[in-house]
């Protein structure tokens, strides 16, 4: 989606749109900061805990009877935090707070990175959580075992989306998961963005991908039979190194 600056009701009207006229699914995925984009310095900006866009989140969750995943820029006491929300049509929402803050644009600065490294189980999938720029860190998000596939929201810049279309596909492969990438189009006060959504499998070939440039949705079917039978016949992650 094409994010409005700053305007959490006119991007939630959007989305709400968007998820009733993409193909019917058991989960949904919005880019980071998806209410207001990413914003490096939340003063204004940020939305309280139990914000409106939180809310509208559970409602429609509710609605489709599908859980819905996005991150929001949050005030949370005295703190802010970069947080994606998975949010189950029961009411009940798990989150993860982004672990690592983009330094580079300033974004350690303003807000508090969180420590948990979160994985959410639904309807017989089990989910990683991630944000953007914990693409990069293959050793946080590696595989022990615990998860089936990682979801990653962004606002990935086009002048480094060769490295977001590459290292998809290596976390995939390397953890032998199916990998969501959900990255923004448009443009905010500092960036340009281009997309390249995919779902990549665990073999990682890209399944799925939006057009570029392109407010546009599109979804793949996660076969857990098939990843489990691939695990069996290539353990890899049972071959894999032991941390100290």
């Amino acid at each position: 989606m094409d994010i409005a600056w700053n305007s959490p009701s006119v991007n939630v009207s959007k989305a709400n749109a968007m998820i009733d006229n993409a193909p019917e699914a058991d989960l949904y995925v919005l880019p980071e900061m998806f209410s207001t984009g990413f914003a490096t310095c939340p003063e204004g900006i940020a939305e309280d805990e139990n914000c409106d866009t939180l809310i509208w989140m559970k409602l429609k969750a509710a609605e489709k009877d599908a859980a819905i995943a996005g991150s929001i820029a949050i005030k949370d006491g005295d703190k802010y935090r970069n947080r994606l929300f998975f949010v189950k049509p029961d009411g009940n929402v798990t989150l993860y707070d982004k672990h690592h803050l983009f330094s580079y644009a300033g974004e350690d600065e303003h807000y508090t990175r969180g420590e948990s490294r979160v994985v959410v189980e639904w309807r017989g999938v089990r989910i990683m959580l991630q944000v953007c720029y914990d693409l990069r860190f293959p050793v946080f998000c590696r595989n022990h075992g615990d998860y089936d596939m990682m979801i990653f929201v962004a606002a990935w810049p086009t002048s480094r989306i060769h490295v977001w279309d590459t290292l998809l596909k290596a976390r995939a492969m390397e953890n032998q998961c199916y990998v969501a990438g959900v990255n923004r189009i448009g443009t905010d006060p500092k960036c340009e963005y281009c997309g390249h959504s995919v779902i990549v499998s665990p073999y990682g070939d890209v399944m799925v991908r939006c057009e570029d440039d392109k407010e546009c949705s599109t979804a793949a079917e996660i076969d857990i039979e098939r990843l489990q039978s691939f695990r069996k016949k290539f353990p890899v992650l049972n071959d894999a190194d032991v941390e100290s």
